[in-house]
């Protein structure tokens, strides 16, 4: 793990002491690192020669078969694509492998991913294994926040809510874990806002960083073009909702580094290859519209998960965008 050392404390205490909760939910942004520490709490779980108390070797078959999502006591449920939905007759299956015993581990562990992505009948059904949990399971949900979820899901469960890192608490962990640059991990640390999963992903497929480029210029290009490009760029990029929202992400990380600027504080930005030009536009358009349009990108952003339709919500965010040129 990169970071997050207080909740790795806390998950090695719960397995060391026998205090594991039938319940846990993970929160925080994109890349932040939720996948990885439910992975690493499965392994501890099950791990067959513990180096110390609480601890995963990551080296036994247990451990290995765990990291990769492999075991036969680990279920994996997720929409079939971020920004689907989880399906209730997902949870029914997951119900029907939890009220078996474990094959040939300690423990049958049920991993939830995106469960902000559950479809409401899925969420209350869930809520029936989490209410009266099989022996020898446990649940761990992700989620981008608990105000994502029911509060009756919540209130069941072992929160654990995840934060971005400081840039170079996330570079220097790149150094340590991947061997990383420290150039390279500088950089990443900052595009990344702080998300160590994310950033290792940013390492190990550069593709990553030419499509980040490209959707920083697509917004650039945007903002000084006509109403009617702003049409057909809605029409074309509407066709993939699953990169729409991707760029959209980029696009939120642009707005609120120029929120940064025109706010006159000191945090760092992400797109540190960008600034000058989101300097030249927190200038011209000051803090109050800065905030407005950050607000708008994550409205959109909400509505596009709420099944609005696509192109009207990106046609109406396009058309309240400044029109302004700051490439020159």
């Amino acid at each position: 793990m990169i970071g997050h050392e207080w909740a790795v404390d806390l998950l090695a205490a719960h397995v060391a002491q026998g205090r594991e909760r039938h319940a846990y939910l993970i929160t925080g942004p994109q890349g932040v690192g939720k996948k990885t520490l439910a992975l690493r709490f499965a392994e501890a779980l099950n791990c067959t020669t513990p180096p110390a108390p609480g601890q995963a070797c990551r080296q036994c078959s247990s451990c290995k078969r765990i990291e990769a999502m492999q075991h036969p006591d680990l279920s994996v449920v997720e929409a079939e694509h971020e920004g689907d939905v989880l399906r209730i007759d997902q949870v029914r299956g997951l119900q029907h492998n939890l009220s078996l015993a474990p094959y040939e581990a300690r423990y049958r562990v049920a991993l939830l991913l995106r469960f902000e992505e559950a479809h409401t009948n899925a969420a209350n059904a869930m809520l029936k294994t989490l209410e009266e949990p099989p022996p020898q399971v446990v649940v761990i949900l992700t989620a981008k926040s608990v105000e994502s979820l029911l509060p009756t899901i919540v209130s069941r469960c072992e929160v654990l809510k995840l934060r971005p890192l400081s840039a170079d608490e996330t570079a220097k962990g790149m150094q340590v874990t991947r061997g990383v640059p420290a150039d390279i991990a500088e950089e990443l640390a900052h595009i990344s806002g702080g998300r160590p999963g994310y950033a290792v992903r940013l390492f190990e497929q550069p593709r990553l960083l030419e499509q980040r480029h490209a959707c920083l210029q697509d917004l650039v290009e945007l903002l000084a073009s006509s109403r009617g490009d702003r049409f057909a760029f809605a029409k074309q990029r509407v066709e993939n909702k699953e990169e729409l929202r991707h760029e959209l992400q980029v696009w939120l990380t642009f707005w609120r580094d120029a929120l940064i600027f025109a706010a006159g504080v000191t945090d760092p930005i992400t797109n540190l290859d960008y600034s000058a030009r989101i300097q030249k536009l927190a200038d011209k358009i000051g803090l109050h519209n800065v905030r407005f349009h950050v607000n708008s990108v994550e409205n959109t952003m909400d509505r596009i998960d709420r099944n609005v339709n696509p192109r009207l919500a990106l046609e109406v965010l396009l058309m309240d965008f400044p029109r302004i040129n700051v490439i020159a």
